[in-house]
C-alpha cells in the first residue's frame, strides 16, 4: 500500500469510500493533514474535491447527478468527498490555502498544487472535468 493509500485509507469512519455507478471510487477527507497529500498527488494526475452539504437537498441533488453520470476511471483523477457537516474546518482551510471562496455544493479541480477549476451549485459539470483528463 501507497503512501497516499495509506493516508486516504484510515478506516476511521463507515463511509470512506463512496463508489458510483461505473464503480468510480471516491476518498473521503477527514483530516486536515490530509490536504498536504492532495497537493503532492495533484503533481502526479488531477484531484477533485467535492465540497457536500448533505442537510442541503441542492446539495444532494448535484452530488448524485453528478456521481451517477461518472464513466471514467480513476486512472487520472482522484476524487475527494469532504463532508461539510462534519469536516467544516477541512473546508475552512482549502478556502485559505486554495484561495477559493467557500460554497455548498462545490467542486474544485487542483492540478500542480493550484485550482485550475472550480464551480458551484448548477454550474458543477462532469463535463469540464472530462476536458481537462488527459486523451
Amino acid at each position: 500500500m501507497g503512501f497516499f493509500d495509506k493516508l486516504f485509507n484510515t478506516k476511521s469512519t463507515q463511509q470512506e469510500e463512496t463508489t458510483s455507478k461505473s464503480n468510480f471510487t471516491w476518498r473521503q477527507l477527514e483530516d486536515i493533514s490530509q490536504l498536504d497529500a492532495v497537493e503532492e498527488l495533484s503533481e502526479e494526475k488531477l484531484v477533485v474535491i467535492f465540497k457536500h452539504s448533505v442537510s442541503c437537498g441542492i446539495s444532494n441533488m448535484v452530488w448524485h447527478q453528478f456521481q451517477n453520470n461518472i464513466d471514467f476511471t480513476n486512472e487520472h483523477i482522484e476524487m475527494l468527498y469532504l463532508d461539510l457537516l462534519a469536516n467544516r474546518d477541512i473546508s475552512n482551510e482549502i478556502t485559505r490555502r486554495f484561495r477559493v471562496l467557500h460554497q455548498s455544493p462545490q467542486i474544485l479541480v487542483i492540478q500542480n498544487k493550484e485550482v485550475i477549476h472550480h464551480a458551484s451549485h448548477s454550474a458543477i459539470r462532469l463535463s469540464n472535468i472530462k476536458e481537462l483528463l488527459p486523451s
